[in-house]
C-alpha cells in the first residue's frame, strides 16, 4: 500500500500526518515551534526552528506508522502565511529590530507594518480591488516595505522572500515555484491574468520598484495551483533530514486555513447552479479564524478579502473573511486571568483540559437554566488584534463591558463564556 504525508505548520506547532490510500491516518507527530514577541505588535519566528519541528514531527509520524520510507509516495504541505527572509544559501536574514540572527520570519499576525499598509491604502491601485479594497498589515507587501525602510541591510542581503508554505516546499525540493494560494491571497499577485500576475506599476508606486527591476526574482517568477508536482521531488539533503527517500513527490503548497477550506468545500460534487458552492461556507478556526466561500464568478465585497482566483480551489474565485484573534483571544482571556493557575491546577487534577473544566463549571453555575443567561450583561468586543472583516481596520482594539473587581474562578468562567459568545457572533 502507498502512503501520503501531510505537513501542517500552524502558529504554535508543526504537525505531520501519514495517511493510507483510503484516507485513514496511520501515524501522527507534533512538535512545538518558538514564537518571539520583542515589542508590542511584533511576532517573529525562525525558519530553522520551524524546519527542525517539521522533521521531528515527520519522524514521529513515520515511527508511529511503522512503515518504510519507500512506501511514502507523496507529500503535501500547508503553513501559516508568514514572511520568510533568507540569503542565497538559504541562511537566515534577521528581521528582528535588535538583530537576533536566527529570527528570519515575520509571523502572519505581526502588525509592525500597519503604517505602511495605511500608506498603501491611500493610493488608487488596481490590486486593492482584489483584497476587499485595502491591504492588511498581515499581508506581505506592507511587510516588505517596512523591511526595506527599517532594515535596509537585511533588504540588501535577502535573496529570497518566501511565504512560509513556499519556503517549506523550496526547502524540500529546491524549486522556487510559488503557490497561487500564497501569492494571490497575500502578495497582491493577480492570478487571473494570462501573463505575469505581478503589477509593476503598483510596486513602483509604493516604493518597491526594485523588485520589479529584478524581474521579481526574489518574490517568485512562477506561480502554480496547489498540489502540482515540484522539481524532482525531495532533495537528498531534505530526505535525510525528514527520514524519507530522495525523489519523493512534493506538491505545491497552500496556506493552512485554506487547506482546511479544500477539505470542507472541495470534497465531493458541488453544482454551483443548484446551490453547491454558492450556498456553502467553510469556517476554519485556530489562532485566528477564516470564513471562506468560493464561486465560479468574482465577487467584490468591501471589507472582505478577495476575490482571489484559483487561490484555494483551482478555477474558482475565493472570498475570505474572519478575525485576526480567535483562539489567541480565548487564550489571552483565560490564561491572563488571576485565577488561571487555579483553573489549571484543578484541570490537571481532574485529568481534563482547562476548557473542559470551565465548560463543566458553566453547567454548574447555570443550575439547570440557560447558560446564555449567565452573561446577559457581560460583553466582549473581540477586536483585540484589530478587525479583519467586515471593518478591515487593524487599529481597532478590544473592550469588555460590565467588569467587576472580583477575580475568582467563577469570574473567569463567566468571562470565558462571554468571550466564546463574542467569537461566535
Amino acid at each position: 500500500m502507498s502512503y501520503f504525508l501531510g505537513i501542517d505548520v500552524g502558529t504554535g506547532s508543526a504537525r505531520a500526518g501519514l495517511f493510507d490510500e483510503r484516507g485513514t491516518r496511520v501515524g501522527m507527530g507534533i512538535e512545538p515551534i518558538k514564537l518571539w514577541r520583542p515589542r508590542a505588535g511584533y511576532a517573529q519566528q525562525s525558519s530553522a526552528d520551524i524546519w527542525r519541528a517539521v522533521c521531528l514531527a515527520t519522524r514521529r509520524a513515520m515511527g508511529e506508522a511503522g512503515i518504510n520510507p519507500g512506501d511514502v509516495v507523496g507529500i503535501g504541505i500547508d503553513a501559516t502565511c508568514s514572511l520568510v527572509v533568507v540569503d542565497a544559501g538559504g541562511g537566515p536574514v534577521s528581521i528582528d529590530p535588535d538583530g537576533e540572527a536566527e529570527q528570519d520570519v515575520v509571523v502572519w499576525m505581526c502588525h509592525r507594518a500597519t503604517a505602511e499598509a495605511q500608506e498603501i491604502n491611500a493610493g488608487d491601485y488596481e490590486v486593492l480591488q482584489y483584497v476587499g479594497g485595502q491591504v492588511s498589515p498581515e499581508m506581505q507587501t506592507p511587510k516588505l516595505l517596512w523591511l526595506k525602510r527599517h532594515l535596509p541591510e537585511a533588504w540588501a542581503q535577502a535573496k529570497h522572500f518566501f511565504d512560509l508554505p513556499d519556503y517549506l516546499t523550496w526547502r524540500c525540493t529546491g524549486d522556487t515555484t510559488r503557490s497561487l494560494c500564497s501569492t494571490v491571497c497575500k502578495w497582491t499577485y493577480l492570478g487571473h491574468r494570462e501573463s505575469s500576475g505581478w503589477d509593476r506599476r503598483y510596486f513602483e508606486s509604493i516604493g518597491l520598484g526594485d523588485l520589479a527591476d529584478e524581474g521579481c526574482a526574489r518574490i517568485g517568477t512562477r506561480g502554480q495551483p496547489m498540489a502540482q508536482p515540484l522539481g524532482e521531488g525531495l532533495t537528498p539533503a531534505a530526505a535525510a533530514d525528514l527520514g524519507l527517500n530522495p525523489g519523493t513527490a512534493v506538491g505545491v503548497s497552500i496556506i493552512d486555513a485554506h487547506a482546511g477550506g479544500v477539505g470542507l468545500l472541495g470534497g465531493g460534487e458541488k453544482d454551483s447552479e443548484a446551490g453547491g458552492f454558492d450556498r456553502s461556507l467553510a469556517l476554519i478556526g485556530g489562532t485566528s479564524s477564516c470564513h471562506m466561500a468560493v464561486s465560479p464568478r468574482e465577487r467584490f465585497v468591501p471589507g472582505v478579502w478577495g476575490p482571489y482566483y484559483s487561490a484555494m480551489i483551482p478555477g474558482f474565485w475565493l472570498n475570505e473573511g474572519g478575525q485576526s484573534a480567535t483562539g489567541a483571544l480565548v487564550d489571552r482571556i483565560v490564561f491572563g486571568h488571576a485565577s488561571s493557575s487555579e483553573a489549571k491546577a484543578l484541570a490537571d487534577q481532574a485529568g481534563v483540559s482547562v476548557y473542559e473544566l470551565l465548560n463543566d463549571r458553566l453547567s454548574d453555575l447555570a443550575q439547570g437554566k440557560s447558560i446564555d443567561d449567565l452573561t446577559r450583561d457581560l460583553h466582549v468586543d473581540p477586536d483585540f488584534h484589530g478587525n479583519r472583516s467586515p471593518h478591515a481596520d487593524p487599529t481597532l482594539h478590544g473592550t469588555i463591558t460590565r467588569l467587576r473587581l472580583e477575580q475568582s474562578l467563577d469570574d473567569l468562567t463567566l468571562l470565558y463564556l462571554a468571550t466564546m459568545h463574542a467569537v461566535a457572533y
